[in-house]
């Protein structure tokens, strides 16, 4: 049986956008920007596509900018911003738990002369508005803070971070990688209150090489791409519109389906901890799963709700472990699943160095992440091959 728990890293494209992409580049492939027939029939495709996405968000389709992908409406949300309110402050909060694609921009800029204000997350990966309200100050132009790690799974308050901004009635920009919570948990932009927010598709079933970057109205960003007028002169080269078609059916089929699916998924994410706990009592949970007693640093952890952490990831470790040799076991057995987030390719978790965990914490973790279609069936198996390992290498021992 081959099993596929890296579902945060990618999944697999669903049938509908597979279908909507192939018709696209066998029968709409006209240029959106040129005058023709073909070109404006193509031109109506992108239209389309763009609504449903910015409907998904909870957002104005001219709010929608169509990008390569997460990383690069990241960087287009650091960059752009910082080119544009450079005049007004110097300073930027963000977090040691972003992703790479926020945080090394971010290091670009100090390098530059930007000051820089780097949060840490608490013992369950989270950033409290308190943190988050003592780090701003008046020269405070923009901030970057996660909506759903995509390490712990755990879900920020951003809301609270942007009632923060108003209620002291800062300029702050505020942004925020949603990259593993569109379409996973439930949120608008207009709830979230920030200005800038990332997306992408190959995280919801839809193909990989597309993403978005919502832009609030009235907010002026400098372009990262120059050269033709695409996407309203914001964001240079022709649109990729079979991908971006895609893109736009997972996220209204997401969108639609959030709950049931979120439900599904919940119910396997507490069936594999009940087991996990039941067939390796020393398995630690990282990212407030449940009320128990911490082996993170040694005090007691109080009971988190579930809006505290995405059902679609579950942070484990297996202290004394190599999480490394853990992955490799199981990839032998055709169980998929990482030690972190993907791009790491192996290197140490700074996410949950962040943390403050203890090193056989953080060296024994892995991250399972579900999808739509993972079963029961598949998450018996996961236990019953992570317990073998733990028993085959503690032979080996």
């Amino acid at each position: 049986m081959d099993i596929y728990f890296d579902n945060a890293a990618t999944t697999r494209v669903r049938d509908e956008s597979v279908a909507a992409m192939n018709t696209v580049m066998r029968e709409d492939y006209g240029n959106p920007s040129s005058s023709h027939k073909a070109g404006r029939r193509a031109g109506g495709i992108l239209a389309d596509a763009r609504k449903k996405v910015a409907d998904a968000l909870g957002a104005q389709p001219d709010e929608i900018y169509f990008t390569s992908g997460g990383t690069e409406a990241d960087n287009w949300a650091v960059l752009g911003a910082a080119d544009v309110l450079s005049r007004k402050g110097r300073n930027i909060v963000t977090s040691l738990a972003e992703h790479d694609a926020v945080l090394n921009t971010v290091k670009e800029l100090e390098k530059k002369g930007w000051s820089v204000t780097y949060l840490s997350p608490d013992n369950i990966g989270r950033i409290s508005k308190d943190d988050f309200a003592a780090a701003l100050r008046d020269d405070t132009v923009f901030a970057s803070i996660m909506l759903v790690n995509n390490e712990t799974g755990v879900v920020n308050p951003i809301e609270e971070y942007a009632d923060e901004i108003k209620k002291r009635k800062l300029t702050t920009v505020l942004h925020t990688d949603a990259v593993q919570g569109f379409c996973k948990v439930p949120f608008a932009v207009k709830q979230l209150g920030v200005e800038l927010l990332s997306v992408s598709a190959h995280k919801i079933h839809g193909s990989k090489g597309v993403g978005a970057l919502y832009i609030k109205k009235g907010v002026k960003l400098l372009p990262l791409l120059f050269g033709g007028g695409q996407e309203s002169g914001k964001r240079a080269g022709t649109e990729a519109l079979p991908a971006i078609v895609g893109f736009a059916e997972a996220a209204a089929l997401g969108a639609a389906e959030l709950n049931e699916t979120t439900d599904g998924v919940r119910e396997l994410r507490e069936y594999m901890i009940r087991q996990l706990t039941a067939e390796l009592p020393e398995v630690v949970f990282i990212g407030g799963v449940s009320p128990q007693k911490s082996q993170l640093r040694g005090d007691t952890l109080h009971n988190v709700s579930a809006a505290v952490s995405s059902p679609f990831i579950l942070s484990l470790s297996l202290p004394g472990y190599k999480g490394e040799v853990l992955v490799n076991y199981l990839d032998g057995e055709g169980v998929c699943v990482s030690r972190s987030a993907a791009c790491k390719k192996g290197a140490r978790s700074r996410v949950l160095e962040a943390m403050g965990l203890r090193n056989d914490i953080i060296d024994g973790a892995l991250r399972v992440s579900f999808s739509r279609s993972n079963t029961m069936e598949e998450v018996d198996h996961f236990v019953r091959k992570l317990k073998s390992a733990a028993d085959t290498l503690l032979k080996a021992l």
